[in-house]
């Protein structure tokens, strides 16, 4: 985690979010206080548990992008999630444990390109002699195509043995062709390899298992041959030796503890499962969603595909615009869950021209880039701003 100060944060956030100063001072100083964790004697760091958040305030004011925007500053899990979309236990729909798996998903595939980068060159070197082999002896036919039994006992066919002077050729002709690959002279020649197949999948749970691995990796894989350019060629065998390259255990070790000490978890729409006092209908589960919600929130465990990951340590978000509902319609136990409350205010016409000229992704500029790419200079004047605030 970057070591930022709470001041530091804020200016981070201010490059993209135009006003809302004390809901971007909360959340700075909610991060902040994760490093303060991070570096106080592991006795007392697991007494420490983050101080929730709810922002009030209307749609559009930049709730989620603060979320967004602050996960993204220290590299942590982020999901966001919009809490019309949970119904109670023995409902029809989407369990609230499914927010903690889309969260660990989030980061095992954060780790793994963070992985995947460390061993790109070798990937690259590999997967370019892959294409050498490639291009001067064409695969025959699939090796997924062979008796899976022989598969099982070690009885493959091997290549006969190449004499010492058909060797010394084969290695002349593999520069030969290497030399070509490196000057690019070779992208648009058509070759053929073998990929695999993916294994069909099956939900159990909220969990999509792998046939494959339910066999523990006894049967061979499936491939096929797919014909494809060189330059495509090169980006399939790339992938592929960096998934050989990379210890996906040591990634879900590594995703695991990063989503249950940094993950980030931001409900949105809260203010629609808040009971208004009525029961009947659609509100009969809302209150059943909330008390759902409310162990997650509170610190628990949740059984994913990847392991049991605790939720004790994770930091929560909860927005709502709360135009009819209010606050106090939540369950008094979520409510107390969400110590800081921050109530953003609405926009007015100045913060809108600033949001269209001083953020680094003002809308002006992106449009000024996109018509840069056909030659056309795009220039916004001021009166033109103020129109479209």
């Amino acid at each position: 985690m970057a070591e930022l100060s709470p001041r530091q944060i804020v200016r981070e956030l201010d490059r993209y979010i135009i006003g809302q100063d004390e809901a971007k001072r909360s959340v700075a100083i909610a991060l902040r206080n994760r490093y303060r964790r991070a570096r106080v004697e592991e006795s007392m760091r697991d007494e420490i548990s983050p101080k929730n958040i709810l922002m009030v305030g209307p749609t559009g004011v930049g709730k989620t992008e603060i979320a967004r925007r602050l996960a993204k500053l220290v590299n942590a899990p982020f999901v966001k999630v919009e809490a019309t979309k949970f119904t109670e236990v023995g409902y029809v729909g989407r369990d609230v444990e499914s927010i903690i798996r889309d969260l660990v998903e989030n980061a095992i595939r954060m780790v793994k390109e963070e992985h995947t980068a460390r061993v790109q060159t070798r990937a690259n070197v590999i997967a370019e002699d892959r294409l050498v082999s490639l291009l001067i002896n064409p695969p025959k036919k699939p090796a997924g195509s062979g008796n899976a039994l022989d598969f099982l006992l070690g009885k493959q066919q091997k290549e006969p043995a190449l004499s010492q002077d058909e060797q010394q050729k084969l290695a002349s002709r593999r520069e030969d062709v290497r030399a070509q690959l490196q000057r690019g002279e070779l992208e648009d020649r058509e070759l053929e390899i073998e990929v695999e197949e993916s294994a069909p999948t099956v939900e159990v749970g909220g969990n999509a298992i792998n046939i494959g691995d339910m066999m523990g990796g006894m049967m061979p894989k499936q491939t096929k041959l797919r014909r494809m350019k060189v330059r495509d060629a090169r980006r399939i065998l790339r992938q592929e030796e960096c998934d050989k390259l990379i210890d996906m255990d040591a990634i879900t070790e590594e995703a695991i503890r990063r989503a249950e000490q940094d993950g980030i978890v931001f409900i949105d729409e809260i203010d629609k499962i808040a009971d208004k006092g009525s029961r009947g209908g659609p509100d009969v589960s809302r209150e059943g969603v909330q008390r759902d919600i409310l162990p997650i929130v509170e610190g628990s465990t949740v059984n994913t595909k990847y392991g049991p990951v605790k939720t004790d340590y994770m930091l929560f978000i909860a927005a709502g615009a709360f135009h009819v509902a209010k606050v106090t319609d939540l369950i008094p136990e979520l409510q107390g869950r969400f110590p800081v409350r921050v109530t953003l205010k609405s926009l007015t016409r100045e913060d809108f021209a600033r949001i269209l000229t001083q953020t680094d992704n003002a809308l002006t500029r992106q449009y000024n880039a996109l018509l840069e790419v056909d030659k056309v200079h795009l220039e916004f004047t001021e009166d033109g701003i103020a129109a479209i605030a």
